[in-house]
């Protein structure tokens, strides 16, 4: 993406970036279409698109409070509250564009505050504030494979966590029974996780409207603050998934420190 620049010649100009391996199309929102939610599914496909988890469009924030709005489509075209790791990647374009040191983003969650912490060329990272989270209790839920038990955490959007042994073959599978049980109306992110250490934790991720995902900034918060609630777990804590590690801590706010890395720029034939 070129920021501020007219769509030509049938193209709409993008960057692509990637937090922790959970990639993202940025697109300034001037040149979003009618359709987005068709554009953001064409977009995404990994065979015939550019491929990604989801399309960041950016706006100017009306209420100038924010260096930028954005509203997150997932890669099936849904709409999201807000990805903490799209998030960081909107911050990380914003900083390579402007060269600032902490940027405030719009989200469909509230204002996001990520602050730089280091950079290296195209590799930012960032502590961002995520905000207070909303804890539940612990409850079941029937499975076609038993009853399994939860925590719901609400980091803005709607989490699910599950504490398991060990990841078992086919756990995408019931994650995204899980993600779609009729208890949870408007769906839900379902996290897997290894509490093997107090100050450490393995996850997996089933995100709505996407699949599994290598990572996930606000799943990476509401599997920390569920280990922190139910007294596995102490503040801070490093959130280790395949994609790789962050650090959360829970002081009140949730805060989260990540990378993020701009890929590559192009244009996309409409």
């Amino acid at each position: 993406m070129t920021s501020g620049a007219a769509s030509r010649n049938g193209t709409i100009p993008f960057t692509k970036a990637s937090a922790c391996g959970n990639d993202f199309i940025l697109i300034d929102g001037m040149h979003a279409p009618a359709d987005i939610p068709a554009f953001t599914r064409r977009i995404c496909d990994r065979h015939d698109g550019v491929g990604a988890d989801g399309v960041e469009w950016l706006f100017p924030d009306s209420r100038n409070e924010a260096d930028v709005r954005i509203r997150l489509f997932n890669a099936d075209g849904s709409e999201a509250e807000i990805s903490g790791n799209g998030t960081r990647c909107v911050a990380a374009f914003l900083v390579a564009e402007q060269g600032k040191g902490e940027v405030v983003v719009r989200t469909g969650a509230g204002l996001k505050s990520c602050r730089l912490v280091s950079h290296d060329a195209r590799r930012f990272t960032f502590e961002m504030n995520m905000g207070e989270p909303q804890v539940g209790d612990e409850f079941s839920i029937k499975t076609s494979t038993g009853e399994v038990k939860g925590v719901p955490v609400s980091m803005g959007n709607p989490h699910f966590v599950v504490f398991v042994p060990e990841f078992f073959p086919g756990w995408q599978a019931e994650a995204a029974e899980i993600g779609r049980h009729h208890d949870f109306k408007h769906g839900m992110n379902v996290e897997l996780v290894i509490a093997d250490r107090k100050d450490h934790i393995q996850v997996r991720f089933f995100e709505r409207g996407v699949g599994e995902t290598r990572s996930s900034g606000t799943g990476s918060c509401a599997s920390a603050v569920a280990a922190i609630a139910t007294g596995k777990c102490q503040s801070p804590l490093k959130v280790e998934a395949e994609g790789g590690t962050q650090i959360v801590r829970w002081e009140g706010d949730v805060f989260l420190t990540g990378p993020a890395q701009l890929l590559c720029r192009g244009e996309f034939f409409v």
